[in-house]
This record gives C-alpha cells, structure tokens and sequence, in this order.
C-alpha cells in the first residue's frame, strides 16, 4: 500500500509498502513527526489531517466520538479526520492527506 503525505509548507512524502493497521500509525512509524498523543484513541485531535477530496468517499463515515473531538481542533475542514480513525485497506492504496497545524513534519 502507499500513502501520499503533505505538510503545511509544501512538502511530500510518499510512503511504500505501508502494512499499518492506521493512518496514524503509518505516519508515526515513518517517523513523521506526528503528535498522536493519545495513541489512537480519538480523545486529543493531535492526529488531525486533511484528507485528499478525491478519497472522501472512500472512507468510512466519522463516528460521533471524531467529530466531537474535531470540533475543538485548530482549522477544522470539510474534509478533517483523525488519522487514528482511518483503518487503512486496500481500497485507501494512493490515498492523499495534509497533516493539518500543530500535527504535521517540518
């Protein structure tokens, strides 16, 4: 699987052979610099990204616990998810996110 990740200044990596159960997961073990305080649980935000609008549909639908939480994060989005919550299968191969601010690689 391979994940396409921008930052807030314009920067790409792409990540190969990603066999992470996460997309937090995947970030952090690429060693990203990804807060991700909470460890997956959805209880700080700190994992927020933007997903690519071309991948939306593919995702499974926010839980009212993520949208709880990312209606306290800085510059929430249409298109903002928590990387913890985005359970990466193969249909998500190619898939694009921005990791939003104060989450992101410099």
């Amino acid at each position: 699987m391979r994940l396409i990740v921008h930052n807030q200044q314009g920067g790409t990596v792409e990540l190969k052979d990603v066999s992470s159960p996460t997309l937090m997961v995947a970030i952090r073990d690429a060693g990203l610099d990804l807060t991700a305080q909470c460890g997956g649980c959805a209880s700080c935000g700190t994992c927020h990204v933007y997903v690519d609008y071309s991948w939306a549909a593919k995702l499974k639908p926010r839980s009212e616990t993520e949208d709880a939480m990312l209606d306290v994060v800085e510059g929430r989005r249409e298109s903002s998810r928590l990387s913890c919550q985005i359970e990466l299968t193969e249909d998500l191969d190619g898939l694009a996110v921005t990791l939003a601010p104060g989450s992101g690689f410099a």
